[in-house]
């Protein structure tokens, strides 16, 4: 399973531990990546998804999964995101 997020695409990193004689060794920068449920008011159910816990505090500060998800670019979405997205979109277009 991978240490990806599905909504911000963050994933881990690499780098150096430096100790105080200057010693370098290699590390991993592991992000905080949560398996939570957010409720979708369009689609009307939960789903479930790897979200790291900053993607978690955007979406909660842009009104919702489905007021994030519709606001931002398709460009900057992961695959997993567009597929909630499209799913979203077809639901808002279906209850018009």
């Amino acid at each position: 399973m991978a240490r990806r997020c599905d909504i911000t695409g963050k994933g881990v990193m690499a780098g150096n531990n430096v100790s105080h004689a200057h010693n370098k060794t290699r590390r991993r920068f592991l992000p905080n990546v949560q398996q939570t449920s957010m409720m979708s008011d369009t689609l009307g159910e939960m789903v479930r998804m790897r979200v790291s816990t900053r993607a978690i505090r955007t979406i909660e500060k842009n009104g919702g999964l489905d007021a994030f998800l519709l606001g931002t670019s398709n460009r900057k979405l992961t695959p997993e995101a567009l597929r909630i997205k499209r799913r979203i979109e077809k639901a808002a277009a279906k209850a018009s």
